[in-house]
Order: C-alpha cells, then sequence, then structure tokens
C-alpha cells in the first residue's frame, strides 16, 4: 500500500534495508548460535546516522520524528530482530534524556549515543517488579553532592554492553509512585557490576544482564530533571517507545512471509508447487491481512505520538498487542508452511517464532497493556456516556 511517505522517509526505509541485507543477515545464524552481541554489526551501522533519528540536530543527531525511526527498526526487523533489538534499545535508554534532561545532561550524553559511539540502556524492571512497575525497590538517597544506589535491576536489554543507562530508583518511599526517580548512571561507575549473561529462548544475539548497584555513587547532576519524576518519565518513555516494539513485530511477520512465499512457489508436492495449493493460500493470505492491518495501526499511531496529543497510553498499547500477537502467529504459520524445513536450522524462520515470542512480554505484557487500553475504555465511555445509545 501507498503511505505516502517523503523522500526522505522512504531513503531510510531503503538505507536500513540494505545495510540489513549487506551486513546482518549473512551473520544472523551465527549471532544467534554464539548468543554472541554484534558489535561489529553495530559500529558499522552506527556509520549511516539511523542511530539518531529522533535525537535533534544540536545533539548531534537528525532531528526527525518517531515515525522515521518505526521505519528504520521495521526494515532491520525483516532480517533480524536480535539485532533491531539491541539497536532500539538505544533509542530506549536515550528517551529519558531526550524528554525530560536539562541542557547540560543531553549535552553531556545525547551526542555520543546519536554517533553510536556509546549504547544506551533502560532499566526499570526488577526481580519483584515487572508488570508491577510501582513495585520497585531498587534506591537512591542523597548524599551531599552524590546519590548512593542499592538494589538489582533484572532482563535489561544491552546490559553489560551498554555505556549509559537510565535507571529508576525510589527516592521517597512513603510517596509510592511518586516517590520515584530517574537517574543515569555510567558503565564503570564504582559500586556498579553486571550479572550474568541470560541464556534465552530468542533474540539471542541481544544482550540481557543483572545490573547490581551496592552502594553505587553518582554525581547529584545525574538526576533527570528532578525527584518524584521516575514514574511519568518511565511511562512517557513507553508512550515513544511502544511503536518501534511494534515496528520489530511488524518487520519480523513480514520476513518470515517473504520467506514462506517464496518457500511456497519452490517447494513442490503432487507434482505442483505448494503455493498453488488453497490451504497454502489461505494461511499466506491470512498472515498478508494481518501485516498490512499491523502496518496501517503502527504508522498511524506513529504519527499521533508524534503529534505531542496528551494522552496516547489507549493507542500506544494497542500498538504493542496486536503487531506482536500477529509476529507470533505469522512465524508459527511460516514454519507450519515450511514443514519439517522450518523446524530446521537451515532456514530462519524457526528463529523466528522463537524470537517473536518476547514481543508478546517485554516493554509491558500484552495482557498489561490489555488492562491500560480497558482502564481507557471506562474512563471514555464514563466520561460521554451521554454521546452514546
Amino acid at each position: 500500500m501507498e503511505y505516502f511517505f517523503t523522500d526522505t522517509q522512504k531513503t531510510i526505509q531503503e538505507l536500513a534495508y540494505s545495510i540489513a541485507v549487506e551486513r546482518i543477515k549473512p551473520w544472523r545464524a551465527r549471532l544467534d548460535e554464539e548468543e554472541r552481541f554484534p558489535h561489529e554489526l553495530m559500529q558499522m551501522f552506527a556509520h549511516s546516522d539511523l542511530f539518531g533519528i529522533t535525537i535533534p540536530e544540536e545533539y548531534g543527531g537528525l532531528g526527525m520524528t518517531g515515525l522515521d525511526s518505526v521505519l528504520a527498526i521495521e526494515q532491520i526487523a525483516r532480517i533480524c530482530i536480535g539485532f533491531a533489538t539491541t539497536y532500539s534499545a538505544c533509542s530506549l535508554g536515550a528517551y529519558p534524556i531526550l524528554l525530560y534532561g536539562d541542557h547540560e545532561i543531553k549535552k553531556k550524553y545525547l551526542p555520543d549515543i546519536a554517533k553510536g559511539i556509546k549504547y544506551a540502556a533502560f532499566a526499570l524492571t526488577e526481580p519483584n517488579a515487572g508488570s508491577d512497575v510501582a513495585g520497585i525497590q531498587t534506591t537512591a538517597v542523597r548524599d551531599g553532592d552524590y546519590y548512593v544506589l542499592n538494589g538489582t535491576k533484572q532482563w535489561i536489554t544491552n546490559g553489560g554492553d551498554a555505556d549509559i543507562y537510565t535507571v529508576i530508583a525510589i527516592t521517597n518511599r512513603a510517596k509510592g509512585p511518586r516517590g520515584a526517580s530517574a537517574f543515569v548512571v555510567e558503565k564503570g561507575d564504582v559500586g556498579f557490576r553486571f550479572g550474568k549473561k541470560e541464556k534465552k529462548l530468542g533474540i539471542r544475539s541481544s544482550s540481557t544482564r543483572e545490573l547490581i548497584f551496592n552502594n553505587c555513587r553518582i554525581p547529584a547532576d545525574r538526576l533527570i530533571n528532578r525527584e518524584g519524576m521516575g514514574f511519568i518519565i518511565a511511562m512517557k518513555t513507553f508512550d515513544k517507545s511502544r511503536p518501534g516494539v511494534g515496528a520489530l513485530g511488524l518487520g519480523l511477520s513480514q520476513g518470515a512471509l517473504d520467506i514462506a512465499c517464496q518457500f511456497a512457489r519452490q517447494r513442490k508436492q503432487f507434482g505442483q508447487p505448494i503455493m498453488s495449493f488453497q490451504a497454502i493460500q489461505h494461511m499466506l493470505a491470512d498472515m498478508a491481512t494481518e501485516i498490512e492491518a499491523s502496518r496501517a495501526l503502527i504508522y498511524a499511531v506513529a504519527r499521533f505520538v508524534d503529534s505531542n496529543h496528551k494522552d496516547v497510553s489507549k493507542e500506544v498499547a494497542m500498538v504493542k498487542i496486536f503487531p506482536t500477537d500477529t509476529a507470533m502467529r505469522v512465524t508459527t504459520n511460516a514454519v507450519q508452511v515450511l514443514g519439517g524445513h522450518g523446524y530446521m536450522r537451515d532456514y530462519p524462520v524457526e528463529k523466528m517464532m522463537r524470537d517473536a515470542k518476547i514481543l508478546q512480554i517485554y516493554e509491558g505484557t500484552n495482557q498489561i497493556q490489555r488492562n491500560i487500553i480497558g482502564q481507557a475504555l471506562n474512563k471514555e465511555y464514563a466520561r460521554n456516556k451521554e454521546n452514546f445509545i
């Protein structure tokens, strides 16, 4: 379909996809097998300037929109969402600074992120605080010109390989969610270390580690905005990042459909290509339809978020759910279309199916997203009940 993108946006799509095909595709199976962080490929990708899409020109970026970022993520994810997750997590880690940091903290950190010189990560999840964001236990206590952090963050994407971490910690337990604050912690800070690298079902080239803070002292000027803003910063960060998660699902789905269609045209049974069988056609038709619906939703929501509308929580929850649930169905069906071949590592669809599952879990499980949508609908109908029959 024609989505009336500008020439610049089309260039972003073409550039991201061509780099993914030429540089990432030859390595994706090996990186998955070895569970190796793609540092060399990340550096190659950094030369394209695509790390700085949403970062203002003032801080070394391109000063473009969230939709532009979505277009790049989608094309990379067609080839490998392990790499695409690593790439998009840098934006996730940068958003708290970009959205709420003052000029000095932006000037200090954003240029290196924009150029891919340093990678970023976002640290919210803990052993006892995943879906229950308000349940975080990591603390930050003011001590003169410093804050002292203690606690553990779990399952942090880019953990150990990132240089810059935006961390949500409690500064005033008595205030509940309003007592959380956001900080920048740097790799190498005294009292900050990493746990073991997790061994995962999918996205194996993307590193996932614990972050451990043991009397970690950081300068007080690394507080983002002010104390008590942590919960708001986290939620607004997710408003910006969740269209990107949808784009990961979209790209992954499109990549799986591409392989399934190509295979179905070449694979012969009963003397003819299996693409000619109605059962296969119907599977591919459903896959293609759900992918195009996901694409339309993602682009529309990305534009809506870019409009700086006050409340986008319902829409970004939708854009997290639909494309990622679609990705799980599409990749599973792609394996089915390929049959025994699809189950083998010689073909990439088994990796795609493994990779798809995490999309329904990270950055807020799809069950939690449904809660958000349901609560928003309840408020809307309560507020506008006189307009409904």
